[in-house]
């Protein structure tokens, strides 16, 4: 079975420039599961608008639109690194590594 990732907006801060409520900086949690482990990292993303981007108000946004910007950012390489990050957390959970341990000597 593979994982599943759940991707929440934990907070967002605020400018009142360009636009009442811009939105400059998203706290973010990528969460990863194997059904029974689970993993999670958390981000910040920094936002700047770009001539020609859409506005949407403050209390407009919707949590699947601002993951998308997160997303965005980061690019597929970036969303990708997470998930590996995350894989890795949990495949230790369920095999965790060996590690040596150091014993007295024998004399």
């Amino acid at each position: 079975m593979s994982n599943t990732y759940t991707w929440t907006v934990d907070s967002m801060s605020t400018m009142p420039t360009p636009e009442s409520d811009f939105v400059v900086n998203i706290l973010w949690t990528i969460t990863g599961t194997d059904g029974t482990n689970t993993a999670s990292n958390n981000g910040s993303t920094q936002l700047t608008q770009v001539e020609g981007d859409e506005f949407t108000p403050y209390a407009d946004l919707t949590e699947t639109q601002v993951i998308g910007w997160v997303q965005d950012d980061l690019g597929e390489a970036g969303v990708a690194n997470f998930k590996i990050n995350l894989d890795a957390q949990i495949n230790s959970m369920v095999n965790p590594p060996i590690t040596p341990t150091v014993e007295p000597l024998p004399w």
